[in-house]
């Protein structure tokens, strides 16, 4: 996906001095920010991060607190974030599992505190349709744009996407105690 979205960007050439000669190179003309949702989009983030080297990191945590033992209704919560300003940069938004939309709002809202990006691009690798619609509705239509891997139809009631992978943090760390 990082590849694809490479393909959208704008481009200024430069020379590096390597060890034999002096090469030209392109390099983005447009400063980047990877914005992940903690915990489970860190394998996400490494991936992009090898596409964008240069980019500048921001990591907001995320995550659904259950309102009872059924796991049928919930808040998402917020409470850290770390981010470079991002005022006129390329905001790239990465989870790897787009349930609701909720979370990237969140974050995306959480990141705006320091500054507003001038595109932005929502990165993910399954989503439910629900959650395209949201992200649709709710993010700048003029300066967004939505990379899914795959759309899946379905949310269960904990809406959890069907039929999905299950969590992503989970399998890429193992469960939460």
């Amino acid at each position: 996906m990082a590849y694809e979205i490479s393909k959208n960007l704008t481009y200024k050439k430069i020379k590096v001095t390597t060890p034999l000669d002096v090469a030209e190179v392109n390099v983005p003309d447009e400063e980047i920010v990877i914005g992940t949702i903690l915990r489970a989009g860190l394998p996400f983030h490494y991936g992009i991060l090898n596409y964008f080297d240069g980019a500048e990191n921001a990591f907001v945590s995320a995550y659904r607190k259950y309102k009872e033992t059924g796991h049928q209704s919930f808040d998402i919560h917020i409470e850290y974030i770390a981010s470079p300003w991002i005022d006129g940069k390329t905001l790239i938004l990465a989870d790897p599992m787009l349930a609701t939309g909720s979370s990237m709002e969140l974050t995306y809202r959480a990141l705006l505190t320091r500054g507003t990006p001038s595109h932005i691009h929502i990165v993910t690798i399954i989503a439910s349709r629900q959650a395209i619609e949201y992200c649709l509705n709710i993010f700048p239509e003029e300066k967004t744009t939505i990379w899914v891997a795959a759309i899946d139809p379905d949310l269960d009631e904990s809406s959890y996407i069907v039929p999905g992978i299950g969590d992503a943090g989970d399998l890429a760390y193992g469960e939460k105690i």
